[in-house]
């Protein structure tokens, strides 16, 4: 059902307007802003589809297009990275999930919405170093969940390691670590606790908040950001559009830190 995501997110931007008064942002002021509209998947190949993203992304990159993409399924990370990896080399990786999406497969398959970032690091796409996962949480199948993320040498900040807190001296830390290089920011929304954002196809309780959300993406001002992601909204578990409105919201917010942006 995630398919229905990005439409609704659509849907729910009618909302925005176009500054950010609490930066001083002025996104369309700065950007040429345009939607693209949807890449043309395989519904029925999930390897097709992610080389038809792969070949779609290659064409926006080489543009000069810095991509904010609404998913959808946390798989579409894959191919996208892909393509900036081509362009880039391997970039960092700020990621805001419940889950640190470094499975090796399921039922057989090796390309699904667990395994996107074991496959980016098979493929050298990730500059391990700079890799950071924000609001890992949820019980598991296995004693040491994030073992495998550390090995790679990324950064796991677990959700009880922020409950109550502000993520602003997080994000200082994580922008010393993104350093002048090229990064990407990856967002699933049930990073968020599912009281904020229900739509969504694997909740688990005791998230992030949305303020929380705001300064993590906030954070990511000054970085070299090239291109956005946010995923799994999937619309029949909430039939208010509360999650969706919240994923258009920090997709907005992504706008808003992209390296041109005047801040006023």
């Amino acid at each position: 059902m995630h398919k229905f995501g990005p439409r609704r997110i659509r849907e729910e931007s009618v909302m925005l307007r176009t500054i950010n008064p609490s930066t001083g942002a002025l996104p369309f002021q700065s950007l040429m802003v345009a939607d693209l509209g949807d890449v043309n998947v395989n519904l029925y190949n999930l390897q097709d589809s992610c080389r038809l993203i792969h070949e779609a992304y290659q064409k926006i990159v080489a543009a000069g297009c810095v991509p904010l993409t609404l998913g959808g399924d946390h798989t579409i990370t894959y191919p996208i990275l892909q393509a900036m990896a081509k362009k880039h080399g391997p970039v960092g990786l700020l990621h805001v999930d419940a889950h640190t999406d470094t499975a090796d497969k399921a039922l057989g398959e090796k390309i699904y919405h667990g395994t996107p970032f074991r496959r980016c690091v098979e493929e050298k796409l990730l500059d391990c170093k700079r890799v950071v996962q924000i609001g890992i949480r949820g019980s598991s199948t296995t004693v040491d969940p994030y073992r495998y993320s550390r090995n790679q040498g990324f950064r796991v900040v677990l959700a009880e390691d922020c409950w109550m807190k502000s993520l602003v001296p997080l994000m200082a830390e994580v922008r010393q670590q993104m350093g002048g290089k090229p990064m990407y920011i990856s967002f699933d929304i049930d990073g968020l606790d599912p009281a904020y954002a229900p739509g969504t196809g694997t909740p688990e309780i005791a998230g992030l908040t949305p303020s929380q959300a705001l300064e993590i993406i906030r954070g990511c001002q000054g970085l070299n950001v090239v291109g956005c992601d946010l995923v799994e909204v999937s619309p029949p578990y909430d039939p208010f559009g509360n999650t969706a409105l919240l994923a258009a919201n920090l997709l907005f917010e992504m706008l808003c830190v992209l390296p041109k942006v005047r801040v006023v």
